[in-house]
């Protein structure tokens, strides 16, 4: 059964087209919380998004522009601003389809159809790990704060990858060293402090203060 999402925030479209979906087996949700569009993409997986472009708080572009740096899944626009301008910008953000309102429930169900089909072998999987509106990519190993990138080197990213995807756990630092080097020979426990420093040190300048802690004589953990 393949996941669709509906962003609008008319919730007589929204119900509609959920309950005309639920009909064809599709397992569909429509977003209620018009602030967090992302994080509630990435908690539900869908493998196909319907977007307006009139949104409270930040419209449709934006939303497109922040769901492309982490996913491929196909974007299909649901909009009564149909000008040339708004469909080229559309399709210039990431979408992959635009259909105007009022449209045909029989119309979006084909599109939403044949673009599934044409899009899965399930290449737009999310690959990503979030936590507190930090998100981790692991398909292109970046790191995206507050609608920025941050880019990360090779040690940058293992770090991050292990402590988040152990979090609010605690891990040693032999772990850590383990999955840096994958190596039991020794390597100088200084040069991990060195690696940590700059890390955070490249978290702090963004934004993200003591996203790190230390737990003296244990290890890291991302809490």
């Amino acid at each position: 059964m393949y996941n669709i999402m509906i962003v609008e925030d008319d919730i007589t479209i929204a119900k509609a087209i959920n309950d005309y979906l639920n009909k064809w087996n599709y397992n569909v949700i429509y977003a209620t919380d018009f602030k967090n569009i992302t994080e509630q993409v990435i908690k539900f997986e869908p493998h196909l998004i319907l977007l307006d472009i009139m949104l409270p708080y930040f419209n449709g572009f934006h939303w497109c522009s922040e769901i492309r740096k982490v996913s491929k899944v196909p974007v299909v626009f649901i909009s009564s601003a149909n000008d040339n301008m708004n469909i080229v910008m559309a399709m210039n953000m990431g979408g992959d389809d635009f259909i105007a309102k009022p449209f045909d429930l029989n119309v979006l169900n084909a599109k939403v159809g044949a673009l599934i089909r044409r899009t899965y072998s399930f290449h737009s999987q999310i690959n990503v790990i979030e936590h507190n509106g930090v998100v981790l990519n692991l398909s292109d190993t970046t790191l995206h704060y507050n609608n920025q990138k941050i880019d990360l080197t090779k040690n940058d990213y293992k770090i991050l990858q292990l402590l988040m995807e152990n979090l609010e756990k605690v891990v040693s630092r032999e772990e850590i060293m383990q999955r840096l080097w994958e190596s039991d020979n020794f390597i100088d426990d200084n040069t991990l402090t060195v690696n940590m420093t700059r890390l955070r040190k490249k978290l702090t300048e963004s934004g993200l203060n003591n996203f790190i802690t230390t737990k003296k004589g244990l290890g890291y953990m991302v809490e």
